[in-house]
């Protein structure tokens, strides 16, 4: 289902001639189409009749402004999106709707981040990823495309454990979907030392596949936050000592494994030294950098990337990105 729609006006009610502006069908048609809500739902979220949803969706279907797919991200801008262009000087920003009923934000920026990955990455490009949940759910939306020398590289070492999300399986899934040769780091997360680190660094296959990252088309990053929440802690890919410290150092958080302070400096810590990851330089050289993150809690990590300049596109939800223009 594709959800299309005009530049939406400032509020979110009627226009002069009655009928509801684009950003309210929009809303009204992802909550519909996309999250399984019912109009009674709806109706009770945005306070209106159900009435007004069941006609709004019915115009929605007939003038086309609903067709096959899911809001191609390069459409009209919101209100918010524009503000996030403008702050912080990006080529693209994305906001999706803050999901209903307690459902996991993660698979609906993952959705939009896919949509547009697939726009923006050329006829046998390059694609770098690192790991987490809105990966994941990338790879799950990415729309399907035949073998045309398309690269996958993974950008984070694996992990040791099954965890419920492994960047090894991302990668897999993303490469699948686009009948892409995938490249991984053969080589942990975290080294056991900043020694052993170097030296596997400075390996085969690990150095060639970190040589590919500059040279890439696109790289699909995600933020890990160090909130109570984070999927880093619930997965125990740091431990609680580990987080602690890290907090006490004054990082937000860590994208492609480079943790950053509130003001998005990279911070010199332990950790940092024993990460297999790509050198921060690197990253930057990558031509279309997207960062896909949201919740509120993720806030300070989106922010603090925003300001070290690693990305130049930016998908996330309505709270986060409300959050980020305070």
């Amino acid at each position: 289902m594709l959800i299309r729609g005009t530049q939406a006006a400032p509020n979110e009610g009627e226009s002069g001639d009655g009928r509801a502006d684009a950003a309210l069908v929009a809303k009204i048609c992802w909550y519909y189409f996309r999250e399984g809500q019912t109009q009674d739902a709806i109706a009770q979220r945005l306070k209106m009749t159900r009435k007004r949803v069941n006609r709004i969706l019915g115009e929605a279907r007939e003038s086309g402004f609903v067709q096959i797919t899911i809001a191609d991200p390069a459409g009209q801008r919101t209100e918010l999106e524009e503000k996030l262009v403008h702050k912080f000087d990006l080529r693209h920003a994305i906001v999706v709707p803050v999901p209903m009923g307690g459902t996991d934000v993660r698979s609906f920026i993952g959705a939009a981040a896919a949509r547009y990955v697939a726009a923006c990455l050329p006829p046998s490009g390059s694609l770098g990823i690192t790991w987490g949940g809105t990966i994941n759910a990338a790879a799950q939306n990415l729309p399907q495309r035949s073998g045309d020398g398309t690269r996958v590289v993974l950008m984070s070492g694996g992990l040791a454990e099954s965890a419920p999300i492994n960047p090894y399986d991302n990668a897999t899934m993303i490469a699948r979907a686009l009948g892409a040769r995938c490249y991984y780091l053969t080589a942990p997360m975290f080294a056991e030392t900043a020694e052993l680190r170097d030296i596997l660094v400075a390996s085969e296959p690990v150095r060639s596949v970190l040589a590919m990252v500059p040279s890439l088309d696109v790289a699909l990053l995600s933020a890990i936050d160090l909130s109570e929440q984070s999927k880093a802690l619930e997965y125990e890919v740091i431990s609680r000592e580990t987080w602690a410290s890290l907090l006490e150092a004054g990082a937000v958080g860590d994208i492609c494994g480079h943790y950053l302070d509130s003001a998005g400096k990279p911070l010199r810590h332990p950790l940092v030294q024993r990460t297999i990851n790509p050198p921060i330089d690197h990253v930057l050289q990558i031509r279309h950098r997207i960062l896909a993150a949201g919740g509120e809690h993720k806030v300070p990590i989106i922010r603090a990337g925003l300001l070290a300049g690693i990305c130049q596109v930016l998908v996330t939800d309505e709270a986060a990105a409300s959050k980020l223009l305070d």
